[in-house]
């Protein structure tokens, strides 16, 4: 696995000089797990098998099952590319790096403490716009002049220590992990050798279950709608409009603590959203000391790879949407009715905590009403 770092160190090398190590396990074997010889490995003490009988028995906590016997390595593709960042850098720099190489987030390196310290992410970014801009006319010398050390040390109110997993741990770690830290994403660093291997996310753990998916017993409430499940926020939806300025929608992300804003036209009916990702474009545009423009300006610099709104009605199956979701690589869908009026929106934490942590005992408390995905 390469190992993209931007510590002054040689490439394929971790920040301790360490080759990286990585054991995967191949998709084919899995799924001949499941298909032929009919076991899981259980992570839960020592390994043990679990036939596909025992999920039959009590298919509501299918999911839970298949998530504790599966590990982390066994999501870890052979080849993927991981940035590191060291507190030395510029903010900037950072920020730019992140664009550069198409990823979301970095975990963090300090040298003087030889270990990883966090992980630099976009809500960093917004966190740093937020706080110091002032107009357009006054330039955003924090965002020029600081290094990320410095960064961490005058938002320290704002930033987070680092969560991390082990490559043995199960996926159901994992989810449980992502949802009750309330992180999007996970750092996978390897405890003999301290290499950074992998960051996991929502949507990959979601994306590694739909493989196997149908070789799975299907619990009932997978029939159900979604609306009858009560997955995800059905009242007091933050939500924005084509002119709203940008530096208000960066307001609402940080205020209601929410990561995508529906986009609303004048009649109240979703047209698009504006998401954390979004922000990146700013970055990437060098657009970021003008954050008076309307979204709909922002938006017409959003990489045309990057999917817009995806909706759904709350009278649609959850196996539907979650096929959906999958399917169009997002992290959210919408709820709309029938004159396309937003009237809830699900995230990837909300399928998760529903097919994984409500059986499992481990569901996270109701989240506020405002904050509509995480």
């Amino acid at each position: 696995m390469p190992l993209r770092n931007y510590t002054g160190l040689e490439p394929g090398l971790s920040p301790r000089g360490r080759p990286q190590v990585t054991r995967t396990h191949s998709l084919d074997h899995h799924k001949q797990i499941l298909t032929h010889s009919k076991k899981f490995h259980s992570q839960e003490g020592e390994l043990e098998c679990m036939e596909i009988a025992d999920l039959e028995e009590d298919e509501d906590k299918v999911f839970v099952k298949f998530m504790k016997a599966h590990r982390c390595y066994d999501l870890i593709p052979n080849s993927a590319k991981l940035v590191v960042f060291d507190t030395t850098l510029g903010v900037k720099k950072a920020f730019f790096a992140l664009v550069y190489n198409g990823v979301r987030a970095a975990p963090l390196w300090d040298n003087t403490r030889q270990d990883y310290i966090g992980m630099l992410t976009i809500t960093d970014f917004i966190n740093i716009l937020q706080k110091y801009y002032k107009s357009p006319l006054v330039k955003m010398d924090e965002l020029e002049e600081h290094r990320i050390a410095t960064w961490r040390v005058a938002l320290k109110d704002r930033t987070k220590s680092l969560v991390h997993i082990a490559p043995d741990d199960s996926l159901f770690e994992v989810i449980k992990t992502l949802v009750h830290c309330r992180i999007h994403r996970l750092p996978v660093i390897d405890p003999v050798t301290g290499n950074a291997l992998y960051v996991m996310t929502h949507k990959r753990v979601l994306k590694f279950l739909y493989l196997y998916i149908n070789d799975l017993p299907s619990p009932g409430y997978m029939k159900q709608s979604v609306k009858e499940l009560h997955i995800g926020t059905w009242d007091n939806i933050a939500t924005a409009t084509y002119d709203m300025p940008v530096i208000t929608a960066l307001n609402m992300f940080v205020s209601r603590r929410v990561s995508a804003l529906p986009v609303l036209d004048n009649e109240g009916k979703v047209v698009d959203i504006y998401a954390k990702f979004d922000v990146i474009n700013l970055a990437a545009e060098k657009s970021y000391n003008n954050l008076d423009v309307s979204l709909e300006e922002a938006l017409q610099h959003r990489n045309n790879s990057v999917g817009g709104v995806v909706t759904c009605k709350a009278e649609e199956t959850l196996a539907t949407i979650i096929q959906r979701l999958v399917k169009a690589e997002v992290h959210r869908i919408v709820v709309v009715d029938g004159d396309f009026k937003c009237t809830g929106i699900i995230s990837l934490s909300d399928l998760l905590s529903f097919l994984v942590l409500k059986p499992a005992g481990e569901y996270p408390e109701r989240k506020m009403s405002s904050s509509s995905v995480l």
